[in-house]
């Protein structure tokens, strides 16, 4: 009998020293995030946002939560797919009232080395202001932002989320932008083919090698050199000169979207978009602000025959618009599509730390 009560007094011990600690609350975690940005320059981080492990993993929830919209359908990734560069593939996306968006959803990557607005037309001035843009937007996720503040007010993981991003369980909407933006900064495409070309680790196709070459050269009149001409706009570690451009889609009695013309109130940014990032272009379909264009096939021939002349035209596209345009012929245009595809970053595309948490 003695024993038994000794059994059961170990036992007793040994289902209260099984009992789980309690849950240790969430407290402000300072701890730098590095950014990996590889053989890319220095990006210029805003110094009011300092980036923290916690605050990336706060602007990763938010960036998969679906509560930022209306009625809880959609979150920012539904538009956002990191199977298609973080793009969406449809011409426009969709929102919670089934209405469509009226541009083409731009990719988000590498947006930490874009210092000249978010958007199209560049509306949103920092990456923070974006984030927030379409959580109000009535074709988009029609929500208000106190709204979805009340919501993550009343979900414990969030509250504790914000203490360890930001030292309290405040919930405010120029937070969740710093969170959101934190995030996106860390989606950087760094390792496509044509990377691993310039580090010396592999080798080009002879069909990519040409396509290059014709992509940073310029046109010659003389029929002496050829060139295609598309390193004056995209060029550089990003493949964009981050600036506003009319690339001769429509003559000024065929534009139905000023474009820059809206945030500037300037005729001078008349039917002008932000330039894209060609990085992943094969992989954000389809193309043009109004996504015109379902193939990059389709684009090759605008540039190459297409373009039109308007008022506010880019000048470098001179001899774009002019009789026979550049006169690239089938091949090239089919070599220059092969070393688009080389700016295809399949590690940026499967990275586990831009999935949702």
């Amino acid at each position: 009998m003695k024993n038994q009560y000794v059994l059961c007094a170990l036992a007793m011990l040994a289902v209260v020293g099984c009992k789980p600690d309690p849950i240790a609350p969430a407290v402000f975690d300072p701890t730098p995030y590095v950014l990996d940005f590889g053989d890319f320059p220095d990006p210029l981080l805003p110094a009011d946002n300092p980036m923290t492990v916690a605050g990336v993993e706060l602007g990763r929830m938010l960036f998969y939560e679906k509560d930022l919209s209306l009625d809880r359908s959609q979150s920012c990734a539904d538009c956002h797919l990191q199977v298609d560069a973080f793009s969406d593939i449809r011409r426009f996306s969709v929102g919670v009232e089934g209405l469509n968006g009226k541009r083409q959803a731009m990719p988000v990557m590498n947006l930490a080395w874009h210092y000249n607005g978010m958007f199209w037309d560049g509306r949103a001035p920092q990456v923070r202001d974006q984030a927030l843009k379409p959580i109000q937007d009535p074709l988009e996720m029609n929500e208000t932002l106190e709204g979805v503040i009340a919501k993550l007010a009343a979900n414990k993981k969030y509250r504790d989320q914000f203490i360890r991003a930001f030292g309290d369980d405040e919930i405010t909407s120029p937070r969740m932008g710093l969170a959101m933006e934190q995030f996106m900064f860390t989606m950087v495409s760094k390792d496509s083919k044509y990377d691993k070309w310039t580090r010396g680790e592999v080798m080009l196709t002879p069909e990519e090698e040409n396509g290059r070459k014709l992509f940073f050269a310029e046109f010659d009149p003389t029929g002496t050199g050829r060139g295609a001409e598309c390193f004056h706009c995209h060029a550089g570690h990003n493949f964009t000169n981050d600036e506003f451009m009319n690339n001769g889609l429509d003559s000024d009695a065929e534009f139905t979207d000023m474009g820059r013309e809206m945030v500037t109130m300037s005729a001078f940014d008349r039917a002008k978009f932000k330039v894209p990032s060609l990085r992943n272009i094969a992989k954000t379909p389809p193309y043009m602000h109004d996504g015109r264009f379902s193939t990059l096939e389709e684009v090759l021939d605008h540039y190459n025959t297409g373009a039109k002349n308007s008022s506010t035209v880019a000048f470098i596209l001179q001899y774009n618009i002019q009789p026979g345009g550049l006169g690239l012929t089938t091949q090239e245009k089919s070599d220059i599509i092969a070393f688009l595809h080389a700016l295809t970053d399949e590690t940026f595309l499967n990275n586990p730390a831009y999935r949702a948490p």
